[in-house]
């Protein structure tokens, strides 16, 4: 006896779309470390949202195919509400970075935003691309399509790493009087005689060196130097309390080599794990800078 949808092509690929954009979400969406999207009502919205549009990517094949072009005006209500999704992210983690230690910052947060708000795009890629095939074709062919897009949703799913475009090693942390330095890199004054013993105690010093000029430009967004900042201390820990300025990581330029100079105070003590956590740290995209593709910075090149 036969499957009442297996007589239906339409239905069939419609099933076999949503599930895959389903899968798509489910594959992109995990709390780690920074804990966000909460456990569980953080992943209950954005699975909500991925059922939504895993449905309009994979019900716009059969509209399209019926010749229902007015359907396709159901996409723009759905940006805007993935949109929407955007703002409400960078809201909460506005309200919630309020609150840290050392905040992730505003570059940080409008990364974030921007993530969950083009993973929904490609749930709706994936569902589209299962369901044409599976439509157009045959459902077999939906389902290899399927995992395809899973595959290019998960390329998509982050962008580059610290570690991938810098050299990061450990450098000296040192007191002379009340200056701070990491190797040569001045970092602040610390004047109390006790903050300077916690410095000495727990201070540790780390030094990423740009691969190039435009790796260069880039660490030195103050956005993203924050989300290093915020990282470490998140993965590591921090050895100070509020109200104690003189204990705040920070990061600093050398203004000759580009190199840039990081100061944590860690709970967590060991440097290994420090350098590993600081080649994770992702690299912003609204903090990403190449100026050797400006035609002023190429030979012969001219001004537009």
């Amino acid at each position: 006896m036969k499957f009442w949808f297996l007589t239906e092509p339409e239905t069939i690929g419609v099933i076999i779309g949503v599930l895959f954009g389903i899968i798509s979400r489910l594959m992109m969406l995990r709390t780690d470390y920074r804990q966000y999207p909460t456990y569980p009502h953080g992943k209950v919205i954005h699975f909500s949202l991925a059922v939504i549009a895993a449905g309009l990517g994979a019900i716009l094949v059969p509209a399209l195919l019926n010749k229902n072009y007015t359907a396709v005006t159901f996409l723009t209500v759905a940006a805007q509400q993935f949109r929407d999704v955007r703002n409400m992210e960078r809201q909460s983690l506005e309200k919630v970075d309020e609150m840290e230690l050392v905040p992730r910052g505003t570059a940080y947060i409008e990364g974030i935003a921007m993530v969950f708000e083009g993973r929904n795009y490609l749930v709706i890629f994936s569902s589209f691309v299962a369901a044409f095939f599976a439509i157009i074709f045959q459902w077999y062919w939906g389902i290899i399509t399927g995992l395809l897009s899973l595959f290019i949703a998960k390329i998509f799913q982050s962008g580059k790493n610290l570690g991938q475009i810098a050299e990061i090693r450990e450098a000296v942390v040192r007191m002379e009087g009340p200056d701070l330095f990491v190797d040569s890199i001045y970092i602040m004054n610390v004047g109390l005689p006790s903050n300077q013993q916690i410095i000495r105690e727990h201070g540790r010093g780390l030094i990423v060196k740009p691969s190039n000029k435009n790796v260069s430009v880039t660490i030195a967004n103050l956005g993203q130097r924050q989300a290093i900042l915020h990282n470490l201390s998140t993965i590591l820990g921090i050895y100070r309390d509020s109200g104690e300025p003189a204990l705040v990581p920070m990061t600093k330029l050398n203004l000759d080599s580009g190199e840039l100079a990081v100061f944590i105070l860690p709970q967590i003590n060991d440097i290994e794990s420090a350098k590993q956590a600081l080649r994770h740290v992702p690299v912003l995209e609204n903090a990403v800078r190449m100026p050797s593709e400006s035609s002023a910075n190429k030979k012969g090149g001219k001004t537009h």
